[in-house]
């Protein structure tokens, strides 16, 4: 992992030894870094995506449906961006002489069909719109403006009511917001759970992204929702806001960083990390770059709970984690220059063999611990070892041959772990080896 060599720079700079033997050690960590690096990535990803289901036996296709029927999943989602077909829909029908619908309150009457989210939200009486409500009861001549899934509104709905067109009875605001979730109350709910709750009428959920990364999560009956998603909701605006007091806080596009936190971040880190305990006689050190990573994990799990500060765009936690990065590999590779071509020669391909045995051995080994000691479900597991590895390659390639998103409910978790841990490593192999 590209930050481990920061922590690993530093940490070898700290060892006192003689300035040449640390400007030896200092010019072989981009060799060895360049010569294992392409594996690292694509042969991670080829392990776990293509080797792993045929070491573990398991139809990766198969076991995502076990496991979305299992939790309450229905037919693969379509459409989206880019596509004309969208999932929710807001038609008008008139209530009929007659019709099962006529002199039940608008609660009874939106239970007729108890497996569908269906939602009637206005109603047009003669002349009069007015929105609807729970005393609200139909009567015969109503036109009512019913927010549903679209399949559910032409299946079951257009065969037996009469549609009709009343632009200005649709013509209601409706706006989609980014709900970062705050409350703990609603902490490990399922999203079942969550839509039986007075708030969540008439708002439908359009996208689940969790972690860093923002992956997505798979919209099904039984996920689990975590304070720290972001929720994608849309619906009226009214309904809208109760749905986001009830989860936290809405999470508007803002192009503006809050210096300010992160500024705050790296130098109490950095104070921190410069401090050196000794232990029997050994100092030990988290080192500046050690602790300002400690205060990004705490500032990170702040935000998740206190998102009144500390807002990072995403463009921007783009350009850090990337191009910050990138510079500082480059330079480190300007500096060890000299005698890369070198070093490549005499260890490039015993460097490439050890990186694809380093790479691969944890892996297999994580998938079978995976499998048979803490008995994760067959769909869940390569995503769980892509997020250990903290390879998002590999969670996309394993995402395609499930041809599901189900995998990656297990890799939000085990990417903090696994970036978190495979960062410090390299500071602390340094020390043990020292």
């Amino acid at each position: 992992i590209s930050a481990s060599m920061g922590l690993a720079t530093d940490a070898i700079n700290r060892l006192g030894l003689a300035a040449d033997q640390t400007k030896t050690y200092l010019d072989n960590m981009p060799i060895a870094y360049a010569v294992t690096y392409m594996f690292g990535t694509m042969g991670s990803a080829i392990v776990i995506a293509i080797v792993g289901p045929k070491l573990l036996g398991i139809d990766l296709i198969a076991a995502c449906k076990d496991y979305e029927e299992k939790h309450g999943g229905g037919k693969k989602q379509v459409g989206g961006p880019g596509t004309a077909w969208t999932r929710w829909a807001l038609r008008a029908y008139k209530v009929q002489s007659g019709g099962r619908a006529a002199g039940l309150r608008v609660p009874e009457a939106e239970s007729l069909l108890p497996d569908a989210r269906l939602f009637i939200l206005r109603i047009r009486r003669g002349s009069e719109i007015m929105d609807a409500t729970a005393e609200t009861v139909l009567q015969e001549g109503d036109v009512v403006a019913v927010a549903g899934e679209r399949e559910v509104l032409v299946n079951m709905l257009g065969a037996a009511a009469v549609e009709v067109e009343d632009r200005e009875l649709l013509a209601m605001p409706v706006e989609g917001v980014d709900v970062l979730v705050t409350n703990k109350e609603v902490d490990s709910k399922t999203l079942a759970e969550l839509s039986a709750r007075p708030a969540a009428r008439g708002v439908f959920l359009r996208k689940i992204t969790r972690g860093a990364t923002a992956t997505d999560i798979p919209i099904l009956p039984g996920t689990e929702v975590n304070r720290g998603d972001l929720l994608t909701l849309v619906g009226r605006t009214q309904d809208v806001a109760a749905a986001t007091k009830m989860l936290g806080v809405a999470d508007r596009p803002t192009d503006v960083t809050d210096m300010a936190f992160v500024g705050a971040a790296i130098v109490v880190g950095a104070l921190i990390g410069a401090l050196v305990f000794k232990v029997a006689g050994v100092p030990l050190t988290l080192s500046t770059a050690g602790g300002a990573l400690i205060a990004g994990i705490v500032g990170g799990w702040l935000r998740s709970v206190r998102p009144k500060f500390g807002r990072i765009p995403t463009p921007t936690v783009w350009f850090m984690n990337s191009v910050g990065l990138n510079i500082f590999i480059a330079i480190v590779g300007i500096s060890a220059g000299p005698g890369f071509v070198n070093g490549l020669k005499t260890q490039g391909v015993g460097l490439f063999l050890w990186g694809a045995v380093a790479t691969t051995v944890p892996l297999i080994l994580g998938m079978f611990t995976a499998k048979y000691v803490f008995r994760f479900h067959d769909a869940l597991n390569l995503g769980i070892i892509s997020g250990s590895r903290t390879t998002t390659a590999s969670l996309g390639l394993v995402c395609d041959q499930a041809k599901s998103q189900i995998p990656a409910l297990g890799y939000t978790v085990t990417y903090a772990v696994g970036n978190t841990l495979l960062t410090i490593w390299g500071m602390v192999i340094i020390m043990l080896l020292s």
